[in-house]
């Protein structure tokens, strides 16, 4: 028995695992989710729209009631916007033109605006606005006109995709 062989023993070795690189892995994951996660959040613009009366259904319906206060605005391709008071056809007053910037489209709004409060003697009563984008019409040009709203501090507005035969025609013809 002497001559059977020992057993040779392997050293054992130290078992210790170095986290420094699975730390700081997991640091930047998490750094990168939660930058991920707030610009993927969507940026929201106030909008108010009007409130369901009956004196604004009856605008829509007969043309009649708040008409003064309607203000439609439509937009065009290359950075035009047509604008009318009331219902097309049911109003003396002819559809403007304007631009965008302090001297067209938002002198017009102020002034619509000052003339609705003065007409109706209340201050919290001002213009009712309906924009109207064409497909010619770019996302560019709709943002301004939201800007344009803002700062004429206009709060009740719309967006409406829908046109009527008459606008198509106006449209059409500018």
């Amino acid at each position: 028995m002497e001559n059977l062989p020992k057993k040779v023993r392997s050293k054992k070795l130290n078992a210790r695992v170095d986290l420094t690189a699975i730390v700081s892995v997991s640091f930047l994951l998490i750094i990168f989710f939660m930058v991920a996660t707030e610009l993927a959040k969507p940026k929201i613009m106030a909008l108010s729209l009007p409130e369901k009366d009956p004196v604004w259904d009856g605008v829509i319906r007969c043309g009649a009631g708040i008409d003064y206060r309607v203000i439609t605005v439509l937009l065009d391709d290359k950075d035009k916007i047509i604008t009318y008071s009331g219902l097309l056809g049911y109003s003396d007053k002819l559809p403007k033109e304007f631009k965008y910037g302090a001297d067209g489209i938002r002198k017009e709004l102020i002034n619509k605006k000052n003339k609705i409060q003065k007409y109706s003697g209340d201050s919290n009563r001002g213009p009712i606005v309906i924009i109207k984008p064409s497909k010619k019409c770019n996302f560019k040009n709709l943002v301004d006109i939201l800007d344009e709203m803002a700062i004429s501090k206009i709060e009740t507005y719309a967006i409406v995709n829908e046109f009527t035969p008459e606008e198509t025609k106006l449209l059409a013809a500018n």
